[in-house]
């Protein structure tokens, strides 16, 4: 896709992802009939997508719409005009790799960050695919619920206003509105640390530590979100709006959150290895926790929170000791 062309919308999306956050994504695109092709790792899901017209895997009880044609094979994504990359961060690079050639944007939809090399998707994508424009997808999205056509409202952030205003376009629905971002990074590390503090608070939730100390939780959490990503070079307009503290609010107040579910089970004793054995879907939070936690002590940035949640996940600690040494810590003012 040439720049001149990305003055119109693009016509023809690609999803890259077939987990519950793809399929929904996919059924947004598709639900008027246009034609959306669906990338998944799993046969099976690639068989009951094109014959059922429905995911069972990972998103029960939504149908889909029979513009969705699922394919195992990336190079079947050549045609489209844009791509949706919605794969979790530690599968991207390989998925990235073998994307067929081409300059369609690349819409990133996935949250976390790289163990290996503290590197967010944008950071991946720049790297494997240096000629395609980008952009990032995040905000407070229940996949049930935009595949199910309920009000929802995102950010959609690119560095070229060109490419942000095309794809805006493109995937605005009656019930689906995007807010237009220059933000890329801010929108990225909003979508990330907004899954740690999701399984804090559902931790509270479990081990009934009360309505108090879930919302004193979510503000110290937006207190360390805003420090890591100002330091990283974010926007503080983008981490308190759809991207950070909205996406933030909706994963830290409800059970239908995986993240927040992780939570839940932690904070009633259950061990984080025999709660995520049992899900199908990533809780994405667990695997960024420890990830986010070491790039902020790299870094020099004070994130108790995302640290004790990274320490429970491993097993290094008990919720107990966790809230201890939370409430033991110094006073200081509420700024910092």
């Amino acid at each position: 896709m040439t720049d001149d062309s990305m003055t119109s919308s693009p016509a023809h999306f690609g999803v890259v992802g077939a987990g519950a956050w793809g399929t929904a994504l996919a059924q947004l695109l598709a639900a008027d009939g246009a034609p959306v092709r669906l990338w998944a790792r799993e046969a099976e899901v690639v068989a009951a997508v094109n014959a059922d017209h429905a995911n069972p895997l990972f998103l029960p009880n939504a149908r889909l719409s029979p513009s969705i044609a699922a394919t195992d094979s990336l190079a079947d994504l050549a045609s489209c005009d844009a791509l949706l990359i919605v794969v979790p961060v530690p599968f991207m690079r390989g998925v990235l790799a073998n994307l067929p050639a081409g300059d369609a944007p690349l819409i990133l939809c996935s949250k976390g960050m790289e163990a290996e090399s503290f590197a967010f998707p944008i950071d991946i994508a720049r790297a494997l695919c240096p000629g395609r424009p980008l952009a990032v997808l995040a905000g407070p999205t229940f996949a049930k619920e935009v595949a199910a056509g309920l009000p929802t409202a995102i950010t959609l952030a690119a560095e070229d206003a060109g490419v942000a205003d095309a794809l805006a376009r493109a995937i605005a629905r009656p019930h689906f509105r995007p807010y237009v971002s220059h933000d890329m990074i801010g929108a990225e590390i909003g979508g990330a640390i907004k899954n740690v503090l999701a399984i804090a608070c559902g931790i509270v939730e479990g081990a009934g530590l009360g309505l108090n100390a879930r919302a004193a939780l979510i503000s110290r959490g937006f207190a360390e979100m805003t420090r890591f990503g100002l330091a990283r070079g974010a926007h503080a307009e983008t981490l308190a709006g759809l991207a950070g503290l909205g996406d933030l609010v909706l994963t830290c107040t409800s059970s239908n959150s995986r993240n927040f579910a992780l939570g839940e089970g932690l904070g009633r004793g259950e061990s984080a290895a025999s709660l995520m054995s049992d899900r199908r879907s990533v809780a994405e939070g667990a695997f960024s926790a420890p990830v986010i936690a070491a790039a902020a002590r790299a870094d020099g940035i004070d994130m108790p929170i995302t640290d004790a949640v990274a320490r429970l996940v491993a097993g290094e600690t008990c919720i107990a000791d966790a809230i201890q040494a939370l409430l033991s810590r110094p006073l200081r003012p509420e700024g910092r």
